[in-house]
């Protein structure tokens, strides 16, 4: 998985123990108005976000929205607006952390129903819920060349377009040729490359909370069972050496340029460093692993948090860098893998 910065993207309009004036009343309005945009059966109240994390923690969502369409994102985007309600855009949540008492806002899900990839010559164009695993799958069935490095990041096209996700020397912003994006202001937008601007695990997406919902990528035709090879490759390396048995968001932190996190923080003397359940993983210095599947209280959450500090404040003696992370959520919001706003993706 990308080496990554854990940000705070999701902000909290609502007090923490749901306090508003006539919230019974607000609820039931906009989760009747959600229900009329993607209809009732994608529409759920209180929903836990563990189911839907590859962390499998975090708490309830006050609304958590199936979708099918950019229109439907739309609506849902200006309902929010208008109703001053967080919300936050979700693909596989390979990349997320969710705080314990969950998040006070919408979650709209795009990886379940807005995921069609289709292949034209030797281009690919793919919604953003699109599995990358599924898009380079797809390249291989046509024999097109430079996607593999993005074969074995569990994460959605949406996610990858937003922080230019990359991975074995290869990242988005070799193979992008274009994104179809959402404007906070519910305005369609199709960017080109250039206009996308993307940097180390940044892109405008990010910087002007954009919502990804497409994105067509070009390749070359090349040999397929090359292609297969090094996709094999990849994925044996990822075996040997990243901790893929374990709950967790891949790499967390973000490194300082021509260094790498993980060997920092291993000079740190953090490696196989814990709080609780969260740990800084034996086999890959750069990831923190959650040792059990379930845990009781606030403990899996907060035990993130603690380590993550407590990992910094010791980086930072390591020849001087600083490393990036999360701010604390106190239980509420979303911690991303990632540079972004409050529209997000992972």
């Amino acid at each position: 998985m990308c080496e990554c910065t854990l940000y705070f993207a999701g902000r909290l309009l609502y007090d923490g123990e749901r306090k508003n004036k006539n919230r019974n009343g607000d609820e039931h309005r906009v989760y009747k108005q959600l229900c009329k945009i993607s209809g009732e059966e994608n529409v759920l109240r209180d929903e836990p976000m563990k189911k839907h994390t590859t962390f499998r923690i975090g708490g309830p969502a006050d609304y958590f929205v199936t979708v099918q369409s950019k229109d439907e994102i739309r609506e849902i985007l200006l309902l929010c607006k208008r109703e001053q309600i967080p919300y936050y855009i979700l693909g596989n949540g390979s990349n997320l952390l969710v705080g314990d008492k969950g998040y006070r806002g919408v979650v709209i899900q795009i990886c379940k129903r807005m995921n069609e990839i289709r292949t034209e010559e030797n281009k690919i164009y793919a919604q953003a819920g699109a599995l990358l695993s599924k898009i380079a799958a797809q390249a291989l069935s046509n024999s097109l060349t430079g996607f593999e490095f993005a074969s074995g990041i569990p994460g959605t096209l949406g996610g990858a377009v937003m922080m230019n996700a990359g991975a074995y020397g290869g990242e988005m912003k070799h193979v992008l040729e274009s994104a179809d994006v959402l404007t906070p202001e519910g305005e369609f937008l199709t960017l080109s490359l250039e206009e996308l601007e993307l940097g180390y695990r940044t892109s405008v997406v990010a910087t002007k909370g954009y919502i990804v919902l497409g994105a067509t990528i070009a390749l070359e035709k090349g040999n397929p069972e090359e292609i297969k090879a090094y996709m094999d490759d990849l994925k044996e390396r990822r075996i040997t050496k990243q901790p893929l048995e374990y709950a967790s968001a891949g790499s967390t932190f973000k490194r300082p340029e021509g260094y790498f996190a993980g060997k920092l923080i291993q000079d740190s003397g953090l490696k196989g460093y814990s709080v609780g359940d969260a740990q800084i993983s034996e086999k890959h210095s750069g990831y923190r692993e959650r040792e059990v599947w379930s845990t009781s209280g606030d403990r899996s959450e907060t035990d993130r948090r603690i380590l993550n500090y407590e990992v910094c404040h010791c980086y930072r003696n390591v020849g001087g860098w600083k490393i990036y992370s999360a701010e604390d959520v106190g239980g509420y919001g979303i911690l991303l893998c990632g540079q972004s706003s409050g529209a997000a993706f992972a």
